[in-house]
C-alpha cells in the first residue's frame, strides 16, 4: 500500500493508494497529529499508523508545511509544488492547465504544460490570501467558513492589504450596519484580489483549483468571471497535496502521470 500525507499548517492529511484507487483517506487536526499519532525518536518523528489507517503502508511520500521542520522515519520528502502538480494530473486527467492551490498559510499557482509544472508563483509571505485568513473572518463574522464561503453578491469593498488591519476594518464595516452576506462576500473577493496577478501572470484556459477554499463557490466565481477561464474543483480539492504524494510513492520520480 502506498501512503501519501500532506502536513499542512491546519490539517494533516493521509491517503491510502492500493496502485489503482484511494483505500483510505483521513484528515486529522495538525496539533492532534503531533501530540497523539506518533512520537519523537533518534531516527525522527515515528508515526504510530495504527491510529490513522488500517493498513501499514509498504512506501510513505511526505509534503506540507512541516515537511522540513519534522523528519517523518521512512518517508521520502518531496515539495508542495510537486505533490499539488501530481494530485492535480491524477485527479482531473488534465495535461494542460494553471493550478491554483489555497493552503491554510500560502497560496500557490503553478502553470502546467504537456502534464508537467512549467512555471510557479507563491504568497507565503502575507495571510491575507490564506485559508487562515478566511477563518479568522469567519470567527469576526459569527458565521461558519462554510457559509463565508456560500457569499459572492455584492461585496463590501475591503481596501485594507494587510490581514490584522482587515480585521480591523470589518469590524469597522459590521458597526456601520453593513449586512453580513456583503461583507463575507467581500472577504472572498479580497482573498481573489490578492491572488489575482499570479493567475494572469501564469493564466491558462482552465484553472485547477484545491485546497479547503475550493469547497465553497465564492472564489471560483471570481476566478472564472474575472479572468475567463474555466474553473475545474477536482473531486478531492482538500486532499489534492496527500492524494499527489500517494501517486509519487507508487510512480517513483516520473512527474508525468495521469489518471488514465
Amino acid at each position: 500500500m502506498f501512503c501519501g500525507m500532506d502536513l499542512g499548517s491546519r490539517a494533516v492529511k493521509i491517503v491510502v493508494f492500493d496502485g489503482t484507487a484511494i483505500t483510505e483517506q483521513k484528515v486529522v487536526e495538525t496539533a492532534h497529529f503531533y501530540k497523539q499519532c506518533g512520537a519523537h525518536t533518534a531516527d525522527g518523528f515515528a508515526v504510530n499508523f495504527d491510529a490513522l489507517i488500517s493498513q501499514l503502508p509498504s512506501v510513505l511520500t511526505v509534503t506540507g508545511y512541516g515537511r522540513n521542520s519534522l523528519n517523518i522515519v521512512g518517508a521520502e520528502i518531496i515539495s508542495e509544488l510537486k505533490a499539488h502538480t501530481i494530485g492535480a494530473l491524477w485527479q482531473t486527467g488534465l495535461t494542460d492547465f494553471t493550478l491554483l492551490d489555497l493552503g491554510g498559510q500560502d497560496s500557490k499557482v503553478i502553470r502546467v504544460r504537456g502534464g508537467r509544472m512549467d512555471d510557479f508563483q507563491l504568497n507565503d509571505k502575507c495571510a491575507a490570501s490564506t485559508g487562515r485568513y478566511l477563518e479568522n473572518m469567519a470567527t469576526v463574522l459569527g458565521i461558519s467558513l462554510d457559509e463565508m464561503s456560500q457569499h459572492y453578491l455584492n461585496p463590501i469593498d475591503l481596501s485594507a492589504t494587510c490581514a490584522i488591519f482587515g480585521e480591523s476594518e470589518l469590524i469597522g464595516r459590521i458597526v456601520e450596519g453593513v449586512p453580513v452576506a456583503e461583507l463575507a462576500a467581500g472577504v472572498n473577493y479580497s482573498i481573489f484580489r490578492r491572488i489575482k496577478p499570479m493567475l494572469l501572470a501564469l493564466a491558462s484556459k482552465t484553472v485547477v483549483f484545491t485546497g479547503g477554499v475550493a469547497l465553497g463557490p465564492a472564489v471560483a466565481h471570481w476566478v472564472r468571471e474575472e479572468t475567463g477561464s474555466e474553473v475545474v474543483v477536482p473531486p478531492q480539492p482538500q486532499i489534492n497535496g496527500a492524494i499527489g504524494c500517494a501517486i509519487q510513492a507508487m510512480k517513483g520520480n516520473d512527474q508525468n502521470v495521469s489518471r488514465n
